[in-house]
This record gives C-alpha cells, sequence and structure tokens, in this order.
C-alpha cells in the first residue's frame, strides 16, 4: 500500500510532517565508497541485462543458455549488488531450491516438454506471498519470522504449473505498509532497508519495494507484487519499471497475506508491457478459496499479449486528470511530452476531474481497510505455521521486542485496527458503501465523455528516505481510484528528471485489462522511456 496516499487525503490525521533536513537524503559515509563504486548503465556488463522473457526463452532455446545457467547468472547479480556493491537490499531471501527447480526443467526442455513462455524464467515473489520452499513468509515482520508455509499461495501453483523457477523473496514495507502513521516505505524488520537503484538516498517506494527494485536493477527478468492501493504501480512508476494493478478478482488471493477483501491483488512487474502481459496471464484463474474469482469466470484471458497492437492508441478518447497538469514543473514537462506523444499516435485527449468527485473518500477508504485488515489477518493467521496467531499477538511481539520490531516508528495503525469491531459493524458497512460507490463515479465518468481509459502521472518522484520521520507527500498520486473501485490500472515509465523516473498510468473500469495494456503498449513502444538505473550515491553524486 502506498501510505502517503492517505496522507494526501487525510486519513491518517494528526501526522505531523517536518520540513526534510539534507541529512535525511544522505548515504552514511561508510557505504559511499560501495556503493560510489557499483554498476552503473554505462559500464554494467551483466549477461542479461534488460532481458525480456522471449530473449531468455530464445537463449534456451538455442542452447546459448540453459536454466540453470540464467537462474545462477541472477543468483549472482543479487550477490553483487543487491548484498554488496550498491547494496541494494531488494530480495528478503533466496529459495535455495531454486537451482534445483531450474534442473528439472532444463531435463523437460531437453525431453521436448515446454510449458509455456515462463518455463524456466526466474521469478522474484513479494514476501507476503505463500510459496511451500524452504523460504518463509513473513510480510516483513520479525513477528511471523517463523511462518514456513506447506502450501502455495494460489497464484504461485499458477507459477509453478507454468514452468517458472521461484528464485526467491523480495524484500517489503512490512505488512504491506500498513502499520505505523510515521513509516517509511521499503523498511521491514526481517528484510531492513530496500534503496532505489536510480539515486541509492531515495526511498523507492512500497509497498512492493523489492519487488520494483529487482526489475529495475536487472535481478530478474519478472516479478511479483501486490497492492490495496498504490503498492504495485507506485514502486513501479518510481523505480522505472511497469507493473499492472488487475481488477480485484482476476487474481487469486489465497495464500497472501491480506490488508483488504475488497481492495487487495496481486499483480505483475517488469521491464515492458509485454512481459507483464506474460505473467499476468499466467496467474489469473478461478480459484474456489477465493469468492471474489467467481466473478472472473469468463473473464479471464489465458493470453494477454494478444492486446499487444503498437497502434493501440488509434481513436481512442483518454480523460486526462486535470489537477495533474500543473504542479511539479519537471511532472508538467514529462506529462506534457506523453501527452504529445499520445496525441502523434491518434488519441484524443479530454481533461476530466475525477480527483475532484472523490475528494471525501479518503478517510472512509482507510477505515474501511481498518476493519478488513483485522479481520483478514486474523483468518490467515489463525491457520499459519507462525507462533503468532493474531493481529493482537503481534501488537504484543512488537511491544516486547521493541528494539527490533520498531527502531524506528510503533504500530499506530495495527493497534487501530485492533480497537475496531467486525465486519458487521454500521461503521464498516457505511464506509464500505461509499467507498465501493468509486466504480459508479468512474464508470460515470467514462461515459459521459466517451472514454476508453483515464490517464495521469503514477505518482511524484522518489522522495528521500527518511526513517526518522517517515514517508513524507511527493505531491500528485493517481493509485486511489481505481484501488478503491477495484479497477485495473498499468503504469509504463513516462520519463525522467534529475536521474529519477516517473510513471504514466492507464485505468479503466472492470476487467479491460485487454484495453488499458493495448492503449500502454503503443504508448511504450512509441515514447520509450525506460532509462536504466544509474546508482548515484545521491542527487549531486
Amino acid at each position: 500500500m502506498q501510505r502517503r496516499n492517505f496522507i494526501k487525503t487525510g486519513s491518517l490525521a494528526g501526522i505531523t510532517l517536518s520540513a526534510l533536513s539534507l541529512g535525511a537524503c544522505t548515504i552514511p559515509p561508510s557505504e559511499q565508497k560501495q556503493a560510489g563504486s557499483s554498476t552503473d548503465k554505462n559500464t554494467d556488463d551483466f549477461a542479461l541485462k534488460e532481458a525480456t522473457i522471449d530473449i531468455l526463452q530464445q537463449k534456451m532455446h538455442s542452447k546459448e543458455y540453459t536454466s540453470h545457467a540464467i537462474t545462477q547468472l541472477y543468483l549472482t547479480r543479487i550477490n553483487d549488488i543487491d548484498k554488496n556493491g550498491p547494496k541494494l537490499n531488494a530480495v528478503i531471501e533466496l529459495n535455495p531450491n531454486a537451482l534445483d527447480m531450474a534442473n528439472e526443467l532444463d531435463k523437460e526442455r531437453d525431453a521436448g516438454k515446454i510449458r509455456g513462455p515462463l518455463h524456466g524464467i526466474p521469478v522474484l515473489i513479494k514476501d507476503n506471498i505463500n510459496t511451500k520452499d524452504k523460504v518463509a513468509t513473513t510480510a516483513g515482520s520479525l513477528a511471523i519470522a517463523d511462518n514456513y508455509v506447506t502450501k502455495d499461495a494460489f497464484i504461485i501453483n499458477q507459477l509453478r504449473e507454468a514452468g517458472a523457477v521461484i528464485l526467491g523473496k523480495a524484500n517489503l514495507s512490512e505488512w504491506a505498509n500498513f502499520r505505523s502513521t510515521r513509516a517509511a516505505s521499503a523498511w521491514s524488520s526481517k528484510g531492513g532497508l530496500t534503496k532505489c537503484p536510480y539515486i541509492l538516498d531515495r526511498n523507492p517506494s512500497g509497498s512492493s519495494a523489492g519487488s520494483g527494485v529487482a526489475v529495475a536493477a536487472n535481478l530478474c527478468a519478472i516479478a511479483i507484487g501486490t497492492e490495496t492501493d498504490g503498492s504495485v504501480v507506485s514502486p513501479a512508476s518510481v523505480n522505472g519499471i511497469v507493473g499492472i494493478k488487475p481488477t480485484v478478482g482476476l487474481l487469486s488471493r489465497s495464500g497472501i497475506v491480506p490488508i483488504s477483501k475488497t481492495q487487495d491483488t496481486a499483480g505483475p512487474m517488469a521491464r515492458t508491457v509485454k512481459d507483464a502481459a506474460i505473467l499476468l496471464g499466467v496467474l489469473a484463474g478461478v480459484d474456489p478459496e477465493d469468492s471474489y474469482t467467481l466473478n472472473s469466470k469468463g473473464k479471464i484471458e489465458t493470453d494477454y499479449t494478444k492486446f499487444l497492437d503498437a497502434n493501440g492508441l488509434q481513436g481512442k478518447r483518454l480523460g486526462i486528470e486535470k489537477t495533474a497538469l500543473t504542479g511539479n514543473p519537471d511532472m508538467e514537462i514529462l506529462l506534457n511530452d506523453a501527452i504529445a506523444v499520445l496525441k502523434s499516435k491518434g488519441a484524443t485527449i479530454v481533461a476530466i476531474e475525477l480527483n475532484k468527485e472523490l475528494k471525501d473518500l479518503g478517510p472512509l477508504e482507510f477505515n474501511v481497510l481498518l476493519y478488513e485488515f483485522k479481520d483478514g489477518l486474523n483468518k490467515y493467521l489463525s491457520t499459519a505455521n507462525s507462533k503468532t496467531k493474531s493481529l493482537a499477538d503481534v501488537i504484543t511481539f512488537n511491544k516486547n521486542n521493541a528494539a527490533k520490531a520498531m527502531p524506528f516508528f510503533k504500530q499506530e495503525i495495527l493497534e487501530q485496527a485492533q480497537a475496531k469491531g467486525d465486519l458487521n459493524s454500521k461503521e464498516y458497512l457505511d464506509a464500505l458503501k461509499k467507498t465501493t460507490g468509486t466504480r459508479g463515479i468512474i464508470d460515470s465518468m467514462l461515459k459521459q465523455n466517451k472514454l476508453d481509459a483515464i490517464i495521469g502521472p503514477t505518482n511524484g518522484f522518489a522522495c528521500c528516505i527518511d526513517l526518522v520521520n517517515g514517508d513524507y507527500d511527493n505531491g500528485f498520486g493517481f493509485s486511489t481510484p481505481p484501488a478503491m473501485a477495484g479497477y485495473p490500472h498499468i503504469t509504463v515509465p513516462m520519463g525522467v528528471a534529475h536521474h529519477l523516473p516517473m510513471g504514466l498510468s492507464f485505468f479503466g473500469t472492470a476487467y479491460q485489462e485487454g484495453e488499458i495494456i493495448k492503449l500502454a503498449y503503443a504508448y511504450e513502444q512509441a515514447a520509450k522511456k525506460r532509462v536504466l538505473p544509474e546508482y548515484k550515491v545521491d542527487l549531486l553524486g
């Protein structure tokens, strides 16, 4: 979850946002030499740099590489720049079975069996998604560091069936950024702090920080994140990659540490729209253990790459959020350039004011999440293999182990959630009715303006890391409308300013993944704004 969205909408009332000192955006001297001497975009000679799924498959088909060799190259890459060099800290734990998995898939290939486009492709998984390998599922929390599961999440089973290699787990904002009103994104008590590969003293955003950084820095070709509000698209935007937050219910949530049953979803993160579309098709499916997926029957595509059309913007009408057109001057430049590209490819741009229609819903959304988090987490923990069996247990653990579990910020959100009642509470039901009413507002705006999708900057540029004061408002953010509605949302690199990337968002109504993929792909192919990280120590370094 992208916590800054709640700061902007006033849901986390009473937060004091202190002025940020220069010292809050500086790498300690002990790390500067290592960080400064690390890989940069001009000297990076990594054999799989910017390799797509298609390229990796071609290399395996030609026998230039095996899955074992590809997996080993990524493991070496992780050691070189994630655990050493810049020390990105995107990977919380490696799968000790990864090479064995690759070996078995190589044997299948040699025998003439190819499961599909992901056969032999290593994937990193956000550490709130159950995998039955010898790797814990912790949501970044020391409170459930002993949570070794024996059953995969539904989407991980889909991934295995497709022949992917589970490379390991990616770090995240602890409890998917639903712990403290003063939290810093990309930090967890289990995994520590993940850094932005573009400028190392910048926050890579959350909560899928590790997944976003890993893809951006070529620690893997593709990764899986999860989102409640912004947690896929925001780190994708900040780290210069593609992220898809699908319609809630397109992907099963069973076996995933929850926040909200009405807003949670996993989503693919990749360097290209095509790779994200391939992964989306593998992950989607109806799961009897997640009733929301029953609504997806007859609406799931097994191959979203069929929507990839370089001319997909021709004749389309796109609504641009009016409030995004003025503000940060660097954002304005990138957005105006993007609009020019969209128009050059045949799109018509219409100014709309969606945020104005939704401006009072932020506090209500936060209230819904508090109720659903308590209910969902208690259900998840009650059957988990951890000694911690409830939200109350988590709170107690953190208090008893405060020096390690809460060294920088506390657990105000956990305590607020614990104080809530059950899902029959009138406060919850009233808030839920209003927030899900977002669907009608978006659908009406699309219909009245004859729009194919709504666009805008995904969010502001990466803010400085500040573990003392927490995240601060970095300007415009566009994840909340589709998050509250449960609607599909894709972000694509829009450009770079001051060495920091920003994404362009496309979203539409329910189960319109194909349409927004088509639009995003056409823009991506025309704009080509993906830029390699520079691993700069700071903005001036």
